[in-house]
């Protein structure tokens, strides 16, 4: 290899490092901020919170599945050709993509979200009370289509902090506006609880209200850059206007199921558990609701954080391989293909086993102390599937960077069929934990079927895979053992002075096990090199800072 494409490979590996810096700092920032807000929602709304909370995962879940038809996928797709373009010095024709994506996203959004709106009575399956629910959402879907298509243009000038700031601004939005709304309901004029979800959901408008003006700012102040790129770019290729439709729809379509991909195996949930449970117990409605409520509410708005950290990756990696692939770099492929399952592996491990280690704790501060030993359970299994999860949500995006749509699609949909054969044994058997576990089994397939193809295609660098996932795994399962010994020994001595089950005592020993968990796995991870493989030269400047030699 020429010292010409090692200067490439790196730095394509730091725009991937940046890039994923920035989308997991935004992601991160917003799943944190969407999952403290449920601390002062939930005693607001007393001993309504798991029926509300399972209303709102409800009515959220079937939003998510239009929205991501809204967005068709057109965001992604766009970073994708923009990339591509930009690639061949051809920036005027990413602008054009870009406007003519803007009139698809604002059909798109108008169609789903009168879809949403009259549909509601339909798609609530039986449960009336989602039906104002899904009023409340139909709004944001109208805008947020041209926000997301906003993002991907950036993305694809290889631009994430637009993306990640405007994602943080959104998230802010909307959480102050649920917060406001939910306090005015419940405390001040006790009102109904679902009108305070039903405000709650709506607040979702408003969050992508402020995360499109945050855009629009951005642009505005860097618009001079932008236009000098399209002055000085070649200008030599002409793509007609149907062309252009043409070329997005064609990568925008596999990008529906395979975004919705994690939201289609949580409608499965939505629509066969209560029945299954029906025939397997005699529990109640709000008993079943409240179950509902732990494992496809709760756990899932902890766990989404972890995934989001996956979903940063996967968006950092597609135009940098679209970029790849349109270089006929085939090297170039197979190295980024192996960076992008390293840092995955570096981060999302870790990440879900520590979740796991401080379940009890973590579940007791957002949640309280209903149900808390099966929502600790729950919580724990919920971490352990975040990793087929999460991979499935990174490397769907790796055969769409390099333009595998269609096979990609094909082995979701062998994943999905797997997850259905399963589905009612496993609630029948196994309750709240049968959905989980139908979800894992199907998403392990599909991620099995991708890895096997594009290890054949494309291949890895299997020594360095494998050396830096024996190491992963083995400095994850010494952490989650310190951790969990962490736990348990905080437990007891914060107990001396405050009780046990307090938000505040489980708030101590879950900082305490993160703190010293996340430094172990970092010491470890710095020391013995293994963090060089991912962070490159960053590695040195952590060393120094920790003083690790």
């Amino acid at each position: 290899m020429t010292d010409n494409q090692n200067g490439q490979l790196d730095n394509a590996q730091d725009q991937m490092l940046s890039g994923s810096a920035w989308m997991t700092a935004g992601s991160i920032l917003s799943r944190v901020l969407g999952a403290i807000y449920i601390i002062p929602w939930r005693i607001w709304f007393g001993d309504y919170f798991l029926r509300g909370n399972a209303l709102y995962g409800m009515g959220y879940n079937i939003y998510s599945f239009l929205l991501i038809i809204a967005i068709a996928g057109i965001p992604s797709a766009i970073a994708k050709q923009v990339a591509h373009y930009n690639a061949l010095n051809e920036y005027g024709i990413g602008v054009k993509l870009y406007k003519r994506g803007l009139v698809l996203a604002a059909a798109t959004g108008i169609i789903c979200a009168l879809i949403l709106y009259f549909g509601a009575p339909l798609m609530a399956g039986g449960h009336r009370l989602v039906i104002p629910v899904l009023h409340s959402l139909a709004w944001a879907i109208l805008i947020i289509p041209t926000m997301s298509l906003t993002r991907g243009y950036f993305q694809g000038y290889q631009q994430m902090a637009p993306s990640a700031i405007s994602q943080f601004v959104e998230q802010l939005a909307r959480v102050v506006y649920m917060l406001l709304t939910a306090f005015l309901i419940m405390q001040v004029f006790h009102g109904s609880w679902v009108t305070a979800v039903s405000q709650s959901t709506f607040a979702a408008f408003i969050g992508s209200a402020a995360g499109i003006l945050t855009l629009g700012w951005y642009y505005f102040k860097h618009r001079h850059t932008f236009r000098s790129l399209v002055a000085n770019s070649r200008n030599r290729l002409h793509v007609q206007t149907s062309a252009l439709y043409k070329e997005i729809l064609a990568q925008a379509l596999p990008f529906i199921i395979l975004g919705a991909g994690i939201t289609i195996f949580m409608l499965i949930d939505q629509y066969t558990f209560f029945s299954i449970m029906r025939l397997a117990t005699t529990y109640s409605n709000t008993v079943l609701s409240d179950l509902y409520a732990l494992f496809a509410v709760n756990s899932n708005k902890l766990i989404m954080i972890t995934i989001s950290l996956a979903s940063a990756l996967a968006i950092t990696a597609v135009p940098l391989l679209s970029r790849a692939l349109t270089n006929g770099d085939r090297q170039a492929i197979a190295k980024q293909n192996t960076n992008i399952m390293a840092l995955f592996m570096f981060v999302m491990i870790p990440a879900a086993l520590g979740m796991a280690a401080v379940a009890g704790p973590l579940n007791r501060v957002f949640y309280g102390v209903a149900e808390q030993a099966l929502g600790a359970n729950i919580l724990t299994f919920s971490s352990m599937i975040s990793i087929p999860m999460g991979l499935f949500v990174v490397i769907s995006a790796v055969m769409q960077g390099l333009s595998e749509n269609r096979r990609a699609v094909k082995f979701f949909a062998v994943g999905t069929v797997i997850k259905l054969i399963v589905q009612f044994p496993c609630v029948y058997y196994l309750g709240a934990f049968g959905p989980l576990l139908a979800t894992a089994i199907g998403m392990t397939v599909a991620d099995w079927l991708i890895i096997r193809s594009l290890n054949r295609e494309y291949g890895f660098e299997k020594y360095s895979l494998n050396w830096a996932f024996r190491k992963i795994g083995l400095y994850s399962l010494v952490m989650y053992v310190v951790v969990l010994a962490t736990v348990f020994v905080g437990g007891k001595f914060v107990s001396l002075v405050l009780d046990p089950l307090s938000g505040i005592a489980s708030l101590i020993v879950t900082l305490l096990g993160v703190g010293i968990g996340g430094y172990l796995y970092a010491y470890l991870a710095l020391k013995n090199r293994v963090a060089d493989m991912i962070l490159g030269s960053r590695s040195a400047s952590l060393r120094r800072l920790l003083k690790i030699k």
